[in-house]
Protein backbone atom coordinates (compact mmCIF):
# COMPACT_ATOMS: atom_id res chain seq x y z
CA UNK A 1 0.00 0.00 0.00
CA UNK A 2 1.17 3.49 -0.70
CA UNK A 3 1.45 6.01 2.10
CA UNK A 4 -1.58 8.00 3.17
CA UNK A 5 -2.08 11.36 1.56
CA UNK A 6 -1.94 14.17 4.15
CA UNK A 7 -4.69 16.78 3.77
CA UNK A 8 -4.34 19.82 6.03
CA UNK A 9 -5.84 22.61 3.94
CA UNK A 10 -8.05 23.54 1.02
CA UNK A 11 -4.92 23.79 -1.13
CA UNK A 12 -3.92 20.22 -0.33
CA UNK A 13 -7.22 18.93 -1.70
CA UNK A 14 -7.04 21.31 -4.66
CA UNK A 15 -3.85 19.54 -5.78
CA UNK A 16 -6.00 16.46 -6.53
CA UNK A 17 -8.90 18.23 -8.24
CA UNK A 18 -10.06 16.13 -11.18
CA UNK A 19 -7.84 13.15 -10.47
CA UNK A 20 -7.51 9.99 -8.42
CA UNK A 21 -6.27 10.43 -4.87
CA UNK A 22 -5.61 6.78 -4.15
CA UNK A 23 -6.85 3.28 -3.45
CA UNK A 24 -7.40 1.67 -0.08
CA UNK A 25 -5.98 -1.71 0.89
CA UNK A 26 -8.22 -4.71 0.19
CA UNK A 27 -10.72 -5.60 2.91
CA UNK A 28 -12.34 -9.05 3.17
CA UNK A 29 -16.11 -9.16 3.71
CA UNK A 30 -16.69 -12.07 6.08
CA UNK A 31 -19.94 -13.71 7.10
CA UNK A 32 -19.30 -12.49 10.64
CA UNK A 33 -19.22 -8.88 9.39
CA UNK A 34 -22.41 -9.45 7.38
CA UNK A 35 -24.17 -10.99 10.39
CA UNK A 36 -23.07 -8.15 12.68
CA UNK A 37 -24.43 -5.61 10.20
CA UNK A 38 -27.70 -7.56 9.99
CA UNK A 39 -27.96 -7.45 13.80
CA UNK A 40 -27.13 -3.73 13.93
CA UNK A 41 -29.72 -2.80 11.28
CA UNK A 42 -32.39 -5.48 11.86
CA UNK A 43 -32.00 -6.50 8.20
CA UNK A 44 -31.85 -10.29 8.37
CA UNK A 45 -32.95 -11.02 4.80
CA UNK A 46 -31.96 -14.60 4.00
CA UNK A 47 -29.74 -13.62 1.06
CA UNK A 48 -27.39 -12.08 3.62
CA UNK A 49 -27.58 -14.46 6.56
CA UNK A 50 -28.78 -17.93 5.49
CA UNK A 51 -25.79 -19.65 3.90
CA UNK A 52 -27.71 -22.79 2.93
CA UNK A 53 -30.59 -20.99 1.26
CA UNK A 54 -28.27 -18.45 -0.38
CA UNK A 55 -26.15 -21.27 -1.82
CA UNK A 56 -29.20 -22.28 -3.89
CA UNK A 57 -29.78 -18.68 -5.06
CA UNK A 58 -28.50 -17.24 -8.36
CA UNK A 59 -25.56 -15.77 -6.39
CA UNK A 60 -24.45 -19.15 -5.02
CA UNK A 61 -23.56 -17.68 -1.62
CA UNK A 62 -24.60 -15.00 0.83
CA UNK A 63 -24.02 -11.40 -0.22
CA UNK A 64 -23.16 -8.31 1.77
CA UNK A 65 -25.87 -5.73 2.34
CA UNK A 66 -25.44 -2.84 -0.09
CA UNK A 67 -25.54 -0.46 2.85
CA UNK A 68 -22.87 -2.49 4.64
CA UNK A 69 -20.51 -1.78 1.74
CA UNK A 70 -21.46 1.92 1.86
CA UNK A 71 -20.90 1.99 5.63
CA UNK A 72 -17.26 1.07 5.01
CA UNK A 73 -16.65 4.41 3.28
CA UNK A 74 -15.31 6.28 6.36
CA UNK A 75 -12.82 3.59 7.31
CA UNK A 76 -11.65 3.00 3.74
CA UNK A 77 -11.38 6.75 3.17
CA UNK A 78 -9.19 6.95 6.28
CA UNK A 79 -6.91 4.31 4.74
CA UNK A 80 -6.26 6.65 1.79
CA UNK A 81 -6.12 10.13 3.32
CA UNK A 82 -5.26 11.57 6.71
CA UNK A 83 -7.07 14.84 7.33
CA UNK A 84 -5.29 17.20 9.70
CA UNK A 85 -6.22 20.64 11.00
CA UNK A 86 -9.93 20.19 10.36
CA UNK A 87 -11.91 21.34 13.38
CA UNK A 88 -14.89 19.42 12.06
CA UNK A 89 -15.76 17.26 9.08
CA UNK A 90 -19.41 16.96 8.07
CA UNK A 91 -21.03 14.39 5.79
CA UNK A 92 -23.10 16.64 3.54
CA UNK A 93 -24.46 14.44 0.73
CA UNK A 94 -24.31 11.21 -1.19
CA UNK A 95 -25.03 11.63 -4.89
CA UNK A 96 -25.78 9.30 -7.79
CA UNK A 97 -24.74 6.18 -5.91
CA UNK A 98 -25.48 3.10 -7.99
CA UNK A 99 -24.94 -0.51 -7.00
CA UNK A 100 -23.38 -2.59 -9.78
CA UNK A 101 -22.29 -6.01 -8.57
CA UNK A 102 -23.23 -7.86 -5.37
CA UNK A 103 -20.39 -8.46 -2.94
CA UNK A 104 -20.26 -12.19 -2.22
CA UNK A 105 -19.21 -13.38 1.21
CA UNK A 106 -15.41 -13.61 1.54
CA UNK A 107 -14.84 -11.25 -1.39
CA UNK A 108 -12.22 -8.55 -1.05
CA UNK A 109 -13.12 -4.93 -1.75
CA UNK A 110 -11.27 -1.63 -1.87
CA UNK A 111 -12.14 2.01 -2.36
CA UNK A 112 -10.95 4.09 -5.31
CA UNK A 113 -11.10 7.79 -4.37
CA UNK A 114 -11.16 10.74 -6.80
CA UNK A 115 -11.63 14.47 -6.22
CA UNK A 116 -14.40 15.53 -8.59
CA UNK A 117 -14.77 19.13 -7.53
CA UNK A 118 -14.22 21.47 -4.61
CA UNK A 119 -15.19 24.95 -3.50
CA UNK A 120 -14.10 27.27 -0.75
CA UNK A 121 -17.26 28.45 1.03
CA UNK A 122 -15.97 31.28 3.22
CA UNK A 123 -13.35 29.09 4.85
CA UNK A 124 -15.20 25.78 4.64
CA UNK A 125 -13.98 23.38 1.96
CA UNK A 126 -16.84 21.62 0.18
CA UNK A 127 -15.39 18.66 -1.69
CA UNK A 128 -17.15 16.18 -3.94
CA UNK A 129 -15.34 12.86 -3.90
CA UNK A 130 -15.86 10.14 -6.46
CA UNK A 131 -16.13 6.80 -4.70
CA UNK A 132 -15.94 3.44 -6.40
CA UNK A 133 -15.88 0.15 -4.52
CA UNK A 134 -13.86 -2.33 -6.51
CA UNK A 135 -14.31 -6.09 -5.97
CA UNK A 136 -11.19 -8.18 -6.49
CA UNK A 137 -11.62 -10.28 -9.64
CA UNK A 138 -14.81 -8.53 -10.83
CA UNK A 139 -15.09 -6.24 -13.84
CA UNK A 140 -17.94 -4.12 -12.47
CA UNK A 141 -17.70 -2.30 -9.14
CA UNK A 142 -19.92 -2.98 -6.13
CA UNK A 143 -20.98 0.65 -6.40
CA UNK A 144 -19.99 3.96 -7.88
CA UNK A 145 -21.10 7.49 -7.02
CA UNK A 146 -19.99 10.50 -5.08
CA UNK A 147 -20.03 11.87 -1.56
CA UNK A 148 -19.83 15.49 -0.48
CA UNK A 149 -17.87 16.41 2.65
CA UNK A 150 -17.42 19.75 4.38
CA UNK A 151 -14.02 20.31 5.96
CA UNK A 152 -13.74 23.12 8.51
CA UNK A 153 -9.98 23.71 8.36
CA UNK A 154 -8.37 25.84 11.06
CA UNK A 155 -7.62 29.32 9.77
Amino acid sequence: MSEKIIIASHGDIENFNGREVGRSPWKRITQERINAFADATDDHQWIHTDRERAAASPFGATIAHGFLTVSLLPSLLDEIIEVRDSEMTVNYAMENLRFGTPVLVDSEVRLILTVINLRNLRGITRVTLGVEMEIKGEKKPAYKGSIVLLYHFKQ
